[in-house]
């Protein structure tokens, strides 16, 4: 811009402007996901009144906590560009661990819960040093670990009980005051909120702010964006990535802990094939499948959809069969709408 004088000319700079809100905001990976849950929860709350009953509320929230804890270590794992195929077995992996020492190995329940996160960061800790040291892919590794963690599951459970499941976890010493931890209800009016909610509230919270607020964070978009230019930069990748896997490893220890905390009992099968689920949830909410690109507020999203469309359809009466095509069709819009916000989010950030 130039401005004149009587006697001089004065040119001032023009300041270069930045991204507007709405701009800053239209690129964010959660997005999708939040115009999508709005969408369902309208929907639903038309469909059928129960839905916005403080019952609906707390069913449809209790059913996305415990898909919402694992999706969102799922989610920052896939952001750093890999996959866990034996997290929904892991679910069922450290309550066995927890329930069988508790119930036939006379263990304080806190001892038992204990030595099942023990196992659990052991096993993740396991698939990260291989996938790193190895090279292989993640979802070789982990399907290869799943495979294991379901034959041991039902083998050792068999072995110490003569059937497939463990129960009696209640009048074990120790369980009042973890069941308090891991399944207490709070009564909020006539909803009753399950522990779970609250854990799912608590780790997205947690997840969130190491994914945009700290240096770790800033090495997961890395490792996920591409591995040789984070070594290149000084980026501990192999570090990352085991801490990673040992995340998704915690997250199946609490998911765990509290279905039997909650439930008392435990089947050696439990969890499995929940493992797509999370990773449709971390999709869901912004995730990439190439890595490098999400959200763990967007995955804790995407497990909200998941909550409110499978009770939605219970209260409306339909068949839940129609659930999987809302799976499927929810994945796929998922994918190709990722795609497009990452592709503004580049053309924003130039």
């Amino acid at each position: 811009m130039t401005t004149t004088t009587e006697d001089t000319e004065v040119t001032s700079p023009v300041r270069a402007e930045g991204p507007s809100l709405l701009q800053r905001l239209s690129v964010r990976p959660e997005i999708g996901a939040a115009l999508g849950a709005l969408l369902v929860f309208v929907f639903f709350s038309i469909v059928t009144d129960r839905f916005l009953s403080p019952l609906g509320i707390a069913t449809w929230l209790d059913d996305a906590s415990t898909l919402g804890i694992m999706a969102v270590a799922v989610a920052l794992l896939m952001i750093g560009g890999e996959f866990d195929l034996s997290a929904g077995v892991m679910t069922a992996s450290t309550a066995l661990v927890t329930a069988l020492l508790a119930v036939h190995a006379g263990w304080n329940v806190w001892f038992a819960l204990l030595a099942s996160l023990v196992f659990a960061l052991t096993v993740g800790a396991f698939n990260g040093w291989v996938v790193m040291r190895t090279g292989l892919p993640s979802f070789i590794v982990t399907l290869g670990t799943f495979l294991a963690l379901q034959g041991l599951n039902l083998g050792v459970t068999r072995l110490v009980t003569g059937t497939v499941q463990v129960s009696g976890v209640r009048a074990a010493a120790g369980y009042e005051s973890a069941g308090w931890v891991f399944a207490a209800t709070l009564n909020i009016g006539d909803a009753r909120i399950q522990a779970s909610v609250v854990w799912w509230i608590v780790l997205t919270a947690i997840a969130s702010i190491i994914l945009v607020r700290t240096r770790f964070g800033n090495w997961i978009f890395a490792v996920g964006g591409s591995l040789p230019s984070a070594r290149a930069v000084g980026v501990p990748a192999d570090r990352t990535k085991i801490l990673l896997f040992m995340g998704t490893a915690f997250a199946g220890w609490v998911v765990g802990s509290c279905n039997i905390l909650r439930f008392a009992s435990v089947q050696a099968n439990q969890g499995v094939g929940l493992e797509l689920h999370y990773i449709i949830a971390a999709v869901v909410g912004g995730c990439l499948l190439t890595g490098g690109f999400g959200s763990a507020i967007g995955a804790a999203i995407g497990a909200l959809i998941f909550g409110m469309a499978r009770q939605g359809i219970v209260f409306a009466r339909w068949d839940s069969d129609w659930f999987m095509l809302f799976l499927g069709v929810l994945l796929l819009a998922a994918v190709l709408v990722n795609n497009r916000f990452q592709k503004r989010a580049e053309r924003v950030r130039r």
